[in-house]
């Protein structure tokens, strides 16, 4: 996939490919010195990393919201959605090397967001309107991270792969939140899981 390709897909504008381009001019050039995603994806990087983070765009409840970005590594899906246009965008990375990276692109973009270099356990919680994560943990993990962060009204949406059903199992233990699932529009054995919260009574909140 090339970058007209992504733009045709995702109906980016001219100006937030822009800025994607220079994301992905920094990634290659850091990725020479450590180890910000796998090298083996590195020549279809549009593909593998922006789309796969840009398809969240159309499972989240508006541009207007607060999203909190766990284990952001290079910055993906938290950084492409906050260059799509998502208001208030905050990244968790315990990597300080992956944060510096993080830093250098929000300063050449001009992108509005916010970093913190630190363990997701060490984080005062605060309410948020989504969760995100990729490749980070597994599922059950994911949604004990995330209650916290959740009010009613929360969602969290992780981007998983073909071995997400066995994660699906042990997350179904838990009997506060139903988790509902997307096809990848990337990956045809991956998949985006949605979680919500529910009542006492069973319902989702919406």
């Amino acid at each position: 996939m090339t970058s007209g390709e992504f733009a045709a897909q995702t109906n980016v504008s001219r100006e937030t490919l822009a800025r994607l381009k220079i994301y992905a001019t920094l990634l290659t050039k850091w990725q020479r010195r450590m180890n910000l995603v796998g090298t083996a994806t590195m020549p279809d990087l549009w593909r593998r990393h922006f789309w796969d983070s840009a398809q969240l765009a159309r499972l989240l409840p508006s541009w207007d919201i607060d999203l909190l970005d766990f284990g952001s590594g290079a910055g993906f899906p938290g950084l492409v959605l906050a260059m799509m246009g998502v208001r208030n965008v905050n990244l968790v990375e315990a990597n300080t090397r992956k944060c510096a990276f993080l830093r250098e692109v929000a300063r050449e973009t001009g992108v509005n967001i916010h970093i913190h270099n630190a363990r997701i356990e060490d984080l005062t919680p605060w309410s948020v309107d989504v969760v995100t994560a990729r490749a980070l943990a597994p599922l059950s993990n994911l949604i004990e991270f995330s209650l916290p962060y959740m009010a009613p009204s929360s969602l969290c949406l992780f981007l998983k792969g073909k071995r997400f059903k066995d994660e699906l199992t042990d997350a179904e233990k838990l009997c506060d939140i139903r988790v509902y699932t997307f096809k990848s529009s990337v990956d045809p054995e991956g998949v985006i899981l949605q979680v919500k919260r529910v009542d006492q009574n069973g319902v989702p909140n919406s």
